[in-house]
């Protein structure tokens, strides 16, 4: 599958962002868990957010709980997330990555090794 991250952009602290991440190819979308990542300068990749395959399971990071939301449309084949209330820390590049598992289980979720598939990232800057 093949996957397109985009809506990154330059926000100041306090505003609103909705990344989607557009598949195609491979399999049909909903055998898919999504989950987005974040990478900041100079910094590991971390986990962001992931939702299985029919959203019934849904995860965040501690540091973005209660102001991202994940969301998926298995009709669009298209994952979003949607980010509230944003500050500097967030600015990085965010990734949108696929597992051919489908459903989500902790702690593997958290881990990158556990997604298949990754997007090219859409950069996230958020001026203070």
């Amino acid at each position: 599958v093949q996957l397109q991250a985009s809506g990154g952009g330059l926000v100041q602290a306090g505003d609103s962002l909705r990344l989607s991440c557009a598949a195609s190819g491979g399999r049909t979308f909903n055998n898919y868990a999504m989950g987005w990542f974040r990478q900041a300068p100079g910094k590991e990749r971390d986990f962001v957010a992931a939702i299985s395959w029919n959203g019934d399971s849904i995860f965040y990071a501690d540091s973005v709980k209660g102001r991202f939301a994940i969301s998926r449309d298995n009709v669009k084949n298209t994952m979003y997330l949607q980010m509230n209330s944003l500050k500097p820390e967030d600015t990085a590049v965010y990734y949108c990555a696929a597992d051919s598992y489908g459903i989500l289980e902790s702690p593997s979720v958290y881990d990158l090794k556990e997604y298949d598939y990754w997007g090219q990232g859409t950069l996230v800057t958020v001026s203070s």
